[in-house]
Order: structure tokens, then C-alpha cells, then sequence
């Protein structure tokens, strides 16, 4: 709240030149937020869809790469001729120089020509389990040779094997950087038996190409089962992040490409599980340079903008000063006045709003000058209320004195009818010329109908008899004053007078949720229809009451007093039946604190 504190102590011209500024910065800066946001999202969704269509195009070489070595390592498993060599050798045999001669041209040159065929093979190579057999290059070596390679040291050979260098023949025969990755699978005769091992090998490069490519902030890797990590280049140290992207790839055989930010820099990480090499290959692409560009251009923007709007304000600004002017003129006017200065006149006030306003402050000062003059009459005139006040309340006690001289004669007399009716006078004529501001108690408004009963009862030759059933709680309510005294008045003149004859006013009080209800009904000569519908409109002022007795002014002097009183939700309404009765309901609010006394007493029970 202190900011707005602030913003209303500013002058007039500020106030402008700021909203102005401010209606023209929302809409820019949402324009620009989605434009930027749109701007980074671009980058985000250039790269993601890059990055999953690269993937792609990995995965199916891969598979078409491990379905090349499965179906080379099936084919040389099926090969009988090869088989039987090798369980004969196993078990002894010895061939002859020209037996091997036409197995190496027949069925040994046959594979070694499918392998040939097939440019993304390294080689396949199938072991046997000793040394009595006659190695043919490149498909068919001993025992001794098989041991030279690194994964023939595990227990069990079997399965896939990554980066590792040939070491079948001397390292000056064979390339040492060239890594290789292959399948190796043990050959078990019917008896299972093993009888050889077959080594199906592929280059890593021709495996994992996307490891070997030379892209600027981007980098691939293949994870194995074990947790080693294979790059293209060896010398290569392993990316910082790596491990942070590693925690957040899962294992899904379908591709899984994403957008992430680790460590301040911004990635599109694409990945997959190979479950037959039981490995993740994962490609990493930095991005963070492409979205700090948009991010630049965003700041390059929002600097611009700024001493844009900087020079753009002091411009508003002055001519905001100049559209205002006038106003200046008239405020320094205005503070003149204050000052006491009542012959201030605004002139060349114009045609605009401003000159109007100028026009009726001049107007003002005239009239106020013209009230000024007015005063003292005024002041005269208020004297002589006060006195005429002062005389009416020594007539008053005048009144009340003599009419308890008269009480006295009356109960020396021993006339006693007398006595009370001067009481019920004098408590009339009490209640009549005591001044009240706001309102009285309903129990004081009763009071006081009791009093005029008893002096009506002395006017007729028959009785009316008032009853009252009025809860204690409506009692302590609030009314107007002199509210339900000409309800009553009204049922004696126009419903009972005329009838000549005992009857009674029935007088009773209702509380309906937060309001009162009080209910004057008479057993006089009642009303058609017609009657009752033109004294509603009397009451709602709808039509004109005029002067005279029955014209319903007293109900409608009621019904406004309530409003203006309690407003428009409450007052009265009227109800009849010729021939039965007259009832007039009043509905005052609940005012009294006596209300939340009752209703906790009420819920304690």
C-alpha cells in the first residue's frame, strides 16, 4: 500500500506520463515474452528433432549392423563340413595334407568368400579347442592363437566384447589402433560339447560411427552393462557432464530425445537401450550457445525498449505539461482562495473541459460570496428558533403543571375516572412534545397507545379493547417515533367509528429471521379490493394522497419514515376483508443487541 501512497503524492502530469508509459510496456514486454519464448522454443525444438532423427538413423544402422553379424555367426554354425573338422580334431584325428588342401578350397573358401562379401565384417574367425588342427587364414586357427585375444581370458567368452585390439597375429602385422567389437560364440556339439569358439568382429568405427564423427558441441559415448564408457577417440577425456547425463537417461528401447539444463549449460541428450548388447547409446548435443544467443537478443531488446521509453516519457511528459496548463491555472487559483482571497476570477477559461471547470468555479465564488452575505440573517433567524424553542418548552411545563393541578382536584374529589384520564393526557401530551432525535423503543411507541386507548375509550359509548401480544425481544427494537400511534388511529376512524359498537385492535409481534413483523389488525368494517389496491398506491406515493380524512397520507407518512429510517426493504403492507377486518403489518430489521441474548439462550437449551 505504501507504493500507492507514493504514486498519489506525485503531480497530475507524472501520474499521466506514467500510466501511458505503463500501457504501452505491458503490451510490448507480453509481445516480446512470447516472442523470445517462441525464439528459444524454435532452437530447443531445431535441435530435439535433429538430434531424434540422427538417433534414428543410428539405430537402424545398428541393427542392420549386430543382424549382419548374427547372421554370420548362424551361417558358419550351420556349415557340417566345418563342424566335422572340428569335433575330428577334437577327437584325434589327423588329416592328411591333401585332405586339408581340398577343405580349405572347398568349404573354408566358400566362407571365406561370404566374409569378404560383406565390407562391414572385420572378420569371422572360428577357434578350435586344441592345437591339432591345421589353421587356414583367415577363417580357421588352433587353440594357442584364440588365447592372444583379451576376451578369451574370461571364464566364460561368451557374448559381445568392446573395444579391444586384434591380437591374433604380432603388433607389427596388425593395426593397434584399430578397435575392434565383436560377437563370440561357443560351439557345442550334440553332446554339448564345446568344440570351438566362433568370433564374429566388426571395427567400432563401422559399429558406432556416430562415436567417431567430429561435431562441434556434440559428443557420443556407448555404455555397457559393466559401466564403461567408449568413445571414438580414445585420448578423448570424458565429457564434464557426462555422468549428470547418464543419471537422467533411461533404459527404453525406443529412442528417448530430450531438452535439459545441468550445471548452467543447456543439452538436447537423445538416447536409447540396445538390450542384445545389453548397452545405452547416448549422443549429447550443447546448445547452450545457440540459446544465450536468443537470450542476448532478448537483453538487447529489453535495453533498446528501455531508453526508448526513457526519451518517450520526457516527451509525454511535456506534452502532458502543456495539455494541462489550465488546470495549473486553476489550482493556483484554487490555493488562493484557501488562503482567503474570495475575488480570485479564472479568466480565458475556453470551450474544453478545463474552461468549464474554470466557469463554475467562478460561479462558485459568486455564490459563495452571495451566502456569505446570507449569514447574518441566518444567524438572526437562528436566535429566534432557539427563543421560540425555549417558549415552547416553558408552555409545555406550563401544560403539564396545570393539568396535575387538576389530578389533585380531581382525586380530592374522589372523581377518579377523572384523574386518570388527566394522567393519560398528560403522558399523552409528554410523549406528544418531547423532542427525540432518532428513534424510540417499540414498548415506548405501546406505551404511549395505551394512553390514547384510555382517552378514546372516554370519547364512545361503547369499548375497544386493545390487545397486545408482543415478544420481550421485539419490545427492546427500535421505531420511529409516532410510527404505530396513526396505525391505530386510522383503524378507529375508518373501520371501528363507524360500526358504534365494542370491538378490539389486536396488536401482535412476529420475529422472522432478522426482522420484526408487527401486526395491527382491527375487527372493524374492512375494505374491498378496489380500496385496498388504491391505498397501496397512496402509500407507495404512486398516486396523489391530497388533504382530507381517509386519504391514507398518515400510512404513507409511515411508510417513508421507516425508509428513510431503516431503507427500502422495510415498511408496511395492508390487508383486508369487507366486512372482516383491516390489517396493517409494519416490518422494521432487528437493531437490538437483546436478539443475539435470545438466540444464545435458545441454542443452550
Amino acid at each position: 500500500m505504501n507504493w500507492m501512497r507514493q504514486f498519489g503524492s506525485l503531480k497530475l502530469n507524472i501520474k499521466f506520463t506514467l500510466v501511458i508509459i505503463l500501457f504501452m510496456v505491458i503490451p510490448i514486454g507480453v509481445l516480446a515474452s512470447v516472442l523470445f519464448y517462441n525464439m528459444e522454443q524454435n532452437v530447443i525444438d531445431e535441435n530435439v528433432n535433429y538430434m531424434q532423427y540422427t538417433m534414428e538413423r543410428n539405430k537402424d544402422a545398428l541393427s542392420t549392423k549386430m543382424d549382419s553379424i548374427n547372421m554370420s555367426t548362424q551361417l558358419f554354425l550351420s556349415d557340417s563340413a566345418l563342424l566335422d573338422i572340428l569335433k575330428n580334431t577334437q577327437e584325434g584325428k589327423k588329416y592328411s595334407a591333401e585332405e586339408w588342401y581340398a577343405l580349405k578350397s572347398g568349404d573354408i573358401t566358400s566362407l571365406e568368400r561370404l566374409v569378404n562379401n560383406n565390407p562391414l565384417l572385420y572378420g569371422v574367425r572360428v577357434y578350435a579347442t586344441n592345437d591339432n588342427i591345421q589353421e587356414v587364414m583367415p577363417v580357421l586357427y588352433n587353440s594357442s592363437r584364440m588365447k592372444k585375444q583379451v576376451w578369451a581370458k574370461a571364464d566364460d567368452p561368451s557374448g559381445w566384447h568392446f573395444n579391444y585390439t586384434d591380437n591374433l597375429f604380432s603388433s607389427y602385422t596388425m593395426d593397434q589402433n584399430r578397435k575392434i567389437v565383436s560377437l563370440v560364440t561357443q560351439i557345442d556339439d550334440r553332446n554339448y560339447e564345446t568344440i570351438g569358439t566362433i568370433e564374429a568382429a566388426m571395427t567400432m568405427e563401422n559399429m558406432f560411427p556416430s562415436l567417431y564423427e567430429v561435431i562441434e558441441n556434440e559428443w557420443s559415448c556407448f555404455a555397457d552393462a559393466d559401466g564403461s564408457y567408449y568413445f571414438g577417440d580414445e585420448t578423448q577425456e570424458k565429457p564434464e557432464l557426462l555422468e549428470d547425463v547418464m543419471h537422467i537417461v533411461d533404459k527404453d528401447d525406443n529412442i528417448q530425445t530430450s531438452y535439459v539444463k545441468i550445471k548452467g549449460k543447456n543439452l538436447v541428450v537423445s538416447s536409447f537401450y540396445v538390450r542384445e548388447l545389453d548397452g545405452m547409446l547416448v549422443c549429447a548435443r550443447d546448445i547452450t550457445q545457440n540459446v544465450h544467443g536468443v537470450y542476448y537478443q532478448r537483453n538487447m531488446f529489453v535495453f533498446i525498449m528501455v531508453v526508448f521509453l526513457i526519451v518517450l516519457a520526457f516527451f509525454i511528459n511535456a506534452i502532458v505539461k502543456h495539455m494541462l496548463k489550465k488546470l495549473y491555472e486553476i489550482l493556483r487559483g484554487i490555493r488562493r482562495v484557501q488562503g482567503g482571497d474570495l475575488d480570485v476570477v479564472i479568466e480565458d477559461c475556453g470551450n474544453d473541459e478545463m474552461g468549464e471547470l474554470g466557469t463554475q468555479i467562478n460561479k462558485m465564488l459568486s455564490r459563495i460570496k452571495e451566502l456569505m452575505e446570507d449569514n447574518l440573517s441566518r444567524e438572526m433567524l437562528a436566535k429566534n428558533s432557539e427563543i421560540r424553542a425555549l417558549q415552547n418548552q416553558i408552555n409545555a411545563h406550563f401544560i403539564y403543571n396545570v393539568l396535575e393541578s387538576i389530578k389533585m382536584m380531581a382525586e380530592i374529589d374522589e372523581e377518579y375516572e377523572i384523574s386518570d384520564a388527566v394522567t393519560a393526557l398528560g403522558k399523552l401530551l409528554r410523549y406528544s412534545m418531547k423532542w427525540v432525535s432518532g428513534n424510540v423503543l417499540v414498548e415506548q411507541e405501546l406505551d404511549y397507545i395505551k394512553n390514547y386507548m384510555a382517552l378514546i375509550n372516554l370519547r364512545f359509548d361503547y369499548e375497544i379493547f386493545l390487545s397486545l401480544n408482543i415478544p420481550d425481544i421485539i419490545l427492546k427494537q427500535e421505531i420511529p417515533k409516532m410510527s404505530l400511534q396513526p396505525i391505530v388511529e386510522n383503524a378507529i376512524c375508518h373501520g371501528i367509528e363507524q360500526m358504534a359498537e365494542d370491538t378490539n385492535i389486536y396488536v401482535k409481534g412476529i420475529v422472522e429471521e432478522n426482522d420484526c413483523v408487527i401486526e395491527i389488525t382491527d375487527a372493524g368494517r374492512g375494505m374491498t379490493e378496489e380500496e385496498v389496491e388504491r391505498l397501496k398506491l397512496k402509500i407507495a406515493g404512486k398516486i396523489d394522497s391530497g388533504g382530507g380524512a381517509g386519504n391514507g397520507i398518515g400510512l404513507k407518512n409511515v411508510q417513508d419514515r421507516i425508509h428513510i429510517a431503516f431503507g427500502e426493504k422495510y415498511g408496511i403492507e395492508v390487508a383486508s376483508k369487507i366486512g372482516c377486518y383491516t390489517k396493517v403489518i409494519v416490518r422494521i430489521p432487528m437493531t437490538h443487541m437483546e436478539k443475539e441474548k435470545q438466540l444464545e439462550m435458545e441454542n443452550g437449551r
